[in-house]
């Protein structure tokens, strides 16, 4: 699976804020808060939207903190406290302060299964993570889908997992100048039917590859054609 894009983190940088705004969005869709793109473009430039629940607002705010994060910010390990940090600012004001950036400690159902993920263990989350990090024989393009995808089938934290998995890889992602991993509109109900069934076989195989083929943006800047 080789890296589709290879650009400096700089100009990697600079095409995740020329389209910040549309990443938001399908982030956002992604994991059910219903926002219009025009709605996310108003809240991201801090401008007042009539008609939305406080939470929504909160959550797109929350998210745009969150890539700020992810852009602003190169010498950060990818690391267990950079997890958990990421879920502080994409969760805080919406889940309980001491489930906020902590594993979760009650159980959680999945929409769409009967499967149930096991209970995360803190030990165990950070040898699996580090784990991942480390396959040289895989690019760094593989490596952060499935990153992503574990942290998704995991659910270590209460919620926001999705958006959790998404911006920690796309931290991977950008750092390495291998584009920037999002789902489009057009793509998020086959994603769902993809990603229940990883969620009860385990194996990534078809969803990591089906990700790799159609979700992952970015701009030749090195092509002077």
């Amino acid at each position: 699976m080789n890296n589709k894009f290879n650009l400096t983190r700089k100009q990697n940088v600079f095409v995740a804020k020329r389209n910040i705004v549309d990443y938001i969005w399908k982030s956002a869709n992604l994991e059910g808060i219903g926002v219009s793109y025009s709605e996310v473009q108003a809240i991201y430039d801090g401008g007042i939207v009539n008609g939305l629940t406080v939470d929504k607002i909160i959550a797109i705010n929350n998210l745009k903190y969150a890539w700020e994060f992810i852009l602003e910010n190169d010498g950060i390990e990818y690391d267990f406290k950079a997890l958990c940090h990421i879920h502080k600012l994409t969760c805080d004001k919406l889940v309980l302060d001491e489930n906020l950036g902590r594993l979760r400690t009650t159980p959680v159902n999945i929409g769409g299964t009967t499967w149930k993920p096991q209970f995360p263990i803190e030990s165990q989350i950070k040898e699996e993570l580090e784990r991942l990090l480390n396959q040289p024989e895989k690019t760094k393009t593989e490596i952060a889908i499935e990153i992503m995808l574990w942290i998704m089938r995991r659910q270590m934290f209460i919620d926001g997992n999705k958006r959790v998995g998404m911006l920690f890889a796309n931290k991977i992602m950008i750092d390495n100048g291998c584009g920037i991993i999002t789902i489009s509109q057009e793509n998020q109900p086959t994603f769902f039917e993809k990603l229940i069934k990883f969620y009860e076989s385990g194996d990534n195989t078809d969803l990591k590859e089906w990700i790799y083929e159609t979700s992952i943006d970015g701009i030749d800047l090195n092509n002077n054609q």
